[in-house]
């Protein structure tokens, strides 16, 4: 009689699990009538709010697009500042609907923490800043440094990573947070600053001196960043990551915010399909076949948001590099919508 009511418990407690995965980010967010995202507290051309709270970046532009092909409206958002710490806590509580700040893909992370990456918006590396004055050219050069890092991230192991393997020397000097770090390093409490290059473009706009400082050539990682959501709710990964392969598939097909209703009219049975002319692909995300229309008119394609915030005209001045599309010799690919 135990081991039944033992295994009618356990039974209970399954459904009970399936019933809270299966309850529909999607429909909770059409619910509220917002989506809610997990943002990082200010990195320049990813996400940083102004002092009137309206938020700018890569990764804020990724939340508008999920809002736009949900509600066809950009502005149904509300972004939730997120620490490191916090940031994976946060959304596996349900406090945010998707993280998009910055968050590096791992085997750990997906395998212990309940949550799984929907796709790559951004590639990116491990890198130093230095400045000039140290008169160092490449990290190799760094034995017995001392080095500000953010603590608990994999930004720290990496960096203990490179100096074991390159059998050099270095003091660790750890912070709670990337302001904490780059403000130590900024006044010279350590000869190098360490973060992802992307980090470390934007990092430096917001020095006392910028052009004493100098990112160095060393890529010491991969770090590919993307959106993030809760494991158990397939509609909802599957969503968020449709509308990444939208932005990147309508860049390939040239399709952008200034020419897409021109484009509804095409005979190309391609855009036709990724346009919502033909076929009832938003139907089966959950959303109107006039799905990546209302992105495209609510943020653009991929390269609209790239160029916009980090782009070699932005104050981050970044190069597409490996964030170029598959047919431009980058590693941004989308599979076909079809």
């Amino acid at each position: 009689m135990k081991k039944l009511i033992a295994a009618a418990i356990v039974a209970a407690a399954s459904v009970g699990l399936v019933s809270v995965a299966s309850a529909g980010t999607l429909d909770n967010v059409k619910a509220k009538g917002q989506l809610v995202c997990g943002s990082n507290p200010g990195t320049a051309g990813f996400g940083v709010p102004d002092q009137k709270g309206n938020w700018t970046g890569l990764d804020v532009d990724y939340c508008r697009a999920i809002a736009a092909a949900i509600f066809n409206d950009p502005t149904k958002v509300k972004f939730v500042p997120l620490s490191s710490k916090d940031r994976f806590t946060a959304l596996a509580s349900g406090e945010v609907d998707v993280l998009i700040r910055n968050s590096t893909w791992t085997m750990s992370r997906e395998s212990t923490l309940g949550i799984i990456w929907a796709g790559v918006n951004f590639y990116d590396g491990q890198g130093f800043m230095v400045n000039k004055k140290l008169n160092v050219k490449s990290a190799k050069e760094l034995n017995g440094a001392s080095i500000c890092v953010q603590q608990g991230t994999t930004t720290e192991l990496n960096l203990a990573d490179y100096f074991r393997a390159n059998k050099m020397d270095y003091k660790v000097v750890t912070f709670g947070t990337s302001e904490e770090a780059l403000k130590a390093y900024d006044s010279g409490r350590c000869d190098s600053y360490t973060t992802d290059r992307s980090g470390l473009a934007a990092d430096r706009l917001s020095m006392a001196k910028p052009d004493d400082h100098i990112i160095l050539p060393e890529v010491i990682s991969k770090e590919p960043l993307g959106p993030v959501v809760r494991q158990g709710d397939d509609q909802w990964l599957n969503l968020v990551k449709w509308v990444h392969y939208a932005l990147l598939t309508t860049e390939e097909l040239g399709i952008t915010s200034k020419n897409v209703d021109e484009q509804l009219k095409s005979d190309n049975p391609e855009i036709k399909r990724v346009l919502g002319v033909e076929g009832k692909f938003g139907e089966s995300l959950g959303l109107s076949n006039a799905w990546v229309v209302q992105i495209l008119k609510g943020v653009g394609n991929y390269e609209e948001i790239f160029e916009r915030n980090v782009g070699p005209n932005t104050p981050i001045q970044l190069a597409r590099s490996s964030n170029a599309l598959w047919s431009k010799g980058g590693l941004q690919y989308a599979p076909p919508i079809r």
